[in-house]
Parts: C-alpha cells; structure tokens; sequence
C-alpha cells in the first residue's frame, strides 16, 4: 500500500460520502441527480451531439494522417498480445454483459414501446428499432473509448509519462499544474467515474445473473440471492486479477468471446435465418445512409421526439463518456507496440461490426417473435428479455445455460479490467499494480455495488455518471488537443 497515492485517498472519501448519501437517502439522491441530469440533457444535447461527432471526426483523421505511423512504443516494441486477444480484451471491458441483454431489449423498446419517431409495431418502427440500436452501440461509442485510449498509450508507452489521464495535458497547462491541484482533480475524476460506473454494472449484472436463475429454475429474484451471486463473483474476479492481465483477463476474454460466439451462431441457426440476413443487410445500409442525420439529430420542434432523444441517444453519448476512463485506460493498457492507424482501425472497425452482428442475430430474433404474436417480448423485464427470447426457438433451454455463462464471464472481465485501471490510477500509473491494491479495489467496488443495490440507489449512481461526462468530456477533448500539439510539434521537428 506504500505506492497508492493521495489521488487514491480523496476518490476513496468521495465515494464513501456518496454511498452513505445513497445508503441514507437514496430517494434524495436520486431525486437531485435526476434534476441535474434533465437539466444537462435539455441544455447540453446539442453539445453532446457535436463533441462526440468531433471525437470520431479526430479519429478518423489520425487514421489516414501522418500521424497514422506513429507507434505506440518504442522503435522495437512489438504487440504485447495477439489480434484476437487484444480485440477479445478491449470488446470484453467496452461493451461486456450489457451487449447480451440489450440486443434484445433495446430494439424491441424502440419497436414497440417508445419508437424514435414511427407507429408503434409498425414496419417503419420495427427498422427503426434496429437501426438505432446500431446508431447507439456503433462507431461513436467506440471513438470516444479510441481517443482516450489513443493518448494515454501514446504518452505512457512512446514518452514514458506517468498512466495518468493528468499527465496527458501536460503539453497544454504544464507539469507544475497537472502535478498539482487541477491535475488531482481530474485523475479523481476518473477514478470516482470508475468506481460508480463499475459498480453500477456489478449491481446490474448480478441483478441479471439472478434473473435468469430464477426464470430458468424458479430461484427466488431475492436480495440474498444477488448478494451471493456478487459474492462469488468478486472472488473470482479478484482472482483473476491477481492472476494478471496476460492470465487472467486474457485466457477468460478469449474463453468468453469463443462461447458468446458459439450462442450466436447457435441462435443464427435455429432463429429466422433469412430473416435475420435481410434485417441485417438492410439495417447496415440505413445506418449508412441516415448516419449523419442519426448523429446530429436532435427535433428541436417535436418534443416527443426530444424526449426520446434525450432518453436514448444523448444518455448513451454522456455513459459512454463517463466509460472512457476506465475502458480507454484499460485499452491503453493492452494496446503497446501497435501503430496508431493499426489501433485506430482495430477499435473503430471490428468492435461495431461484432455489435451489428449480435444486435441482428438477438434483435432480429426478439422483433420476430413479437411481429408475429409468438411471444410479447416487450412486456418482460430487461433481466429476462433475453432468456424470453431463447425460450421460444429450439434449443432454448442450452442456449439460456451458455448465456449464464457469458454473463458471467463479462461481469468477471469487466470488474478485473476495472481493478487494473483503478490500480494505475491510484499508484500513478504503474502498468503492474501491487496485488493488494487491486484487492482492495475490487472489494471496494463489490461493497459499493451491494450497498446500492440493498438501498435502491442503482439510478441515482447512474444519473452520477451523466452528470461526471459533462466536465470530462471537456477533458477528452483537451486530451485530442495535448496529443495534436505534441505530435505534431515531434513530427515537424523530424522532418
């Protein structure tokens, strides 16, 4: 414990005062964070549209620049990991359990409950529901996650500076500053922004775990039983973090995504096939051609319409913000020795593709179900849409077990990933934090996450979340800019 520094001591009393206030009051919590969060997305939409649409702009940019053949490393490193390691790793700590269950629920909601603008159960409402299912979970998510990751890689692995999110703004406010005040500020930050995020998601996937337990053998949906399941899986989730990124995190990325992909196929073949092939096609071509439009919508004049924008699309933008700390930390992690184009393209091409791909096979498989009357799929809760879903195609029983499964694994991988990122941050950035801090982590985020779920505080620690994307997603962009001005100062200097 010698190494964690003061950062580590100030995130800790700010996340104990805010779950005693959620253990307390949980309503007075949720009821302020809900205020904060309206406000932000009614004012703020239209900034959270442009910046995210500037991130990926940047990103594709860096691609096809000169900047495309720095590498992230020195002159003779090489990949640490092998390709489908290294996209297994960063798909597991990115996207995770969530992908399971909202492939299902998320296009079904926009097909039949709150449609982004058509009849509900209409033609037009059934492709819009997938359509912007691939719009949330696509190339946007994944360019906010890719140019956090970019920098911090770039300046741990090629300028040997400090893990830090503050030591990448260096280049723009001086060390004097981020070694100070400001600097602490923003690597608590990220460290609060880890803690609840995390958290939030162990509540939410033990919440998951035990739906299906119950729904598949009637256990009863009860607090005990998500505490045991919690219980479990923090100690295997400790240990396999303390097995270590190339062990533990890797051998179970790769194990997870195998069995993810044995279910989709599984699924692929005794779901509607042809069905799911059209739907795909064609929603890849939607999304293509209304992208822009998608990205930069906002119906300033249909308050319906807003309101369903700032439910879905501006939430999303603002949580996949609030996730950059710990996933583009943790990608920063696993990504030395490749180049920025090579990284750049690894994370903004196959990570979406493999979403599409779950989204149409899950999504189109639900949306048949209900189109045809066979199943209201609609009408089940989100922690039990998916096994609804399976139970209704051959093989259901055995595809509902491999799903289990794969919950399961992402619940470990995410919460092991976030005890590494949560160790860099508090002992100023080692690459290899000691095993007791991330012990301690990783207990501390169980704790967090079982005291919500006990009090019900799981939506205000959410709405937390919203509310920390707003001042970091400032920081983002001053990251692309410290990146920008040193990278190019370097660049011109060589030649």
């Amino acid at each position: 414990m010698k190494s964690v520094t003061r950062v580590f001591w100030y995130s800790l009393a700010v996340c104990i005062a805010v779950v005693i206030w959620g253990g307390i009051s949980p309503g007075s919590l949720e009821s302020l964070t809900n205020t904060i969060t309206t406000f932000i997305s009614v004012n703020f939409g239209w900034y959270y549209l442009l910046i995210v649409m500037l991130m990926l702009v940047f990103c594709v940019y860096l691609i096809f620049s000169r900047f495309g053949k720095i590498k992230l490393g020195k002159e003779n490193d090489k990949p640490e990991f092998s390709l489908p390691s290294w996209f297994a790793m960063l798909f597991s700590a990115g996207m995770g359990m969530g992908l399971v269950f909202w492939t299902t629920a998320e296009p079904v909601s926009h097909a039949f409950l709150q449609t982004p603008g058509a009849e509900p159960g209409s033609e037009q409402a059934i492709k819009d529901g997938l359509k912007f299912s691939f719009f949330h979970w696509g190339v946007h998510a994944w360019a906010v996650y890719g140019i956090v990751a970019l920098v911090l890689a770039y300046f741990k692995f090629y300028r040997d500076t400090p893990g830090l999110i503050s030591a990448t703004l260096v280049p723009i406010f001086g060390k004097d500053a981020m070694e100070g005040i400001a600097g602490k500020l923003i690597d608590v930050l990220a460290i609060v922004a880890t803690v609840f995020g995390v958290a939030a998601t162990l509540g939410f996937g033990s919440g998951q775990i035990t739906g299906g337990l119950s729904f598949l053998f009637d256990i009863p949906d009860t607090f005990t039983v998500q505490l045991i399941v919690l219980v479990v899986a923090t100690l295997l989730f400790i240990f396999s973090a303390w097995s270590g990124i190339g062990r533990g995190i890797k051998y179970l990325s790769n194990v997870n995504m195998g069995l993810a992909f044995v279910l989709l196929l599984m699924l692929f073949i005794v779901g509607p096939t042809l069905y799911i092939l059209n739907m795909f096609t064609n929603t890849l071509g939607n999304y293509i051609s209304d992208f822009f439009d998608m990205s930069l919508r906002l119906a300033p004049l249909d308050n319906d319409n807003r309101g369903w924008i700032n439910s879905w699309t501006i939430f999303y933008w603002a949580w996949w913000i609030s996730w950059a700390p710990f996933v583009g930390i943790f990608i920063a992690r696993i990504s030395k020795g490749r180049t920025v184009k090579e990284f750049m393209l690894g994370v903004l091409v196959v990570p979406p593709i493999v979403c599409f791909i779950f989204f149409a096979v899950f999504g189109v498989s639900a949306l048949n179900l209900e189109q045809n009357g066979i199943a209201e799929i609609s009408a089940f809760s989100l922690e039990t849409s998916t096994f609804g879903v399976l139970a209704e195609y051959p093989l259901g029983f055995i595809m509902s077990i491999i799903t289990l499964f794969v919950v399961a694994i992402f619940f470990i991988t995410s919460a092991d990933s976030a005890t590494f990122v949560l160790g860099m941050l508090s002992t100023n950035g080692l690459l290899n934090p000691a095993n007791s801090v991330k012990i301690m982590w990783g207990l501390a985020q169980s704790a967090v996450a079982a005291i919500i779920v006990y009090f019900g505080g799981t939506q205000g620690l959410q709405n937390m979340l919203i509310i920390a994307a707003l001042p970091f997603s400032i920081v983002i962009l001053l990251m692309g800019a410290s990146f920008f001005k040193i990278a190019y100062a370097e660049h011109r200097h060589r030649k």
